[in-house]
Parts: C-alpha cells; sequence; structure tokens
C-alpha cells in the first residue's frame, strides 16, 4: 500500500469485510449488502490546530479495531484496495 498520511484529525480505515454469505447459505448480492461499520485503523493525523496553537491528541491508534458511522467519511481506493478517510468525530468506538 502506498503510504496515506490524514491532515488534521482525520484517520484512514480499511473497513472490514462483511460476511457474503448468510448463516443460512444464502448470497447476498453487492446492491443488498450495507455499508461495513467496523474497521483497522491504518493512519492518524497529527491531531487538530486549536486556538492556542497547540495540536489536540487524537484517542485512536493505528491498528486499533474501531466502530464508526454508518455514512462518514469519504471513500476511495488504492491498489485496488477500498479505504476510508473519516473525522475523529466520525469513530464511534474502539473495539477491544
Amino acid at each position: 500500500m502506498a503510504k496515506i498520511r490524514p491532515i488534521g484529525d482525520r484517520v484512514v480505515v480499511k473497513p472490514a469485510a462483511k460476511e457474503e454469505v448468510t448463516k443460512s447459505g444464502i448470497v447476498i448480492p453487492d446492491t443488498a449488502k450495507e455499508k461495513p461499520q467496523e474497521g483497522v485503523v491504518i493512519a492518524v493525523g497529527n491531531g487538530r490546530l486549536l486556538d492556542n496553537g497547540d495540536r489536540a491528541v487524537i484517542d485512536v491508534h493505528e491498528g486499533d479495531r474501531v466502530l464508526f458511522a454508518k455514512y462518514g467519511g469519504t471513500e476511495f481506493k488504492v491498489d485496488g484496495e477500498e479505504y476510508l478517510v473519516l473525522k475523529e468525530n466520525d469513530i464511534l468506538a474502539i473495539v477491544g
């Protein structure tokens, strides 16, 4: 993967792959799948710039599994892999 460095309070997340077959064996087509809401943090910006010139500390770190807002962020592809760029406040929780 190319080196991605988010700016400010943004975070790059690799969405987790969702199951394509239900437990009963029914295959779910791409058009019926919900967007994943869980993923792994790939890169973290250096924090939002505060009025006093300091940077706010970001609570997530590379490698964290996170839950994020369903329609938050901007999707993009690098080398055929899908990623999301989210603002830190679109991340709802750290899993595990």
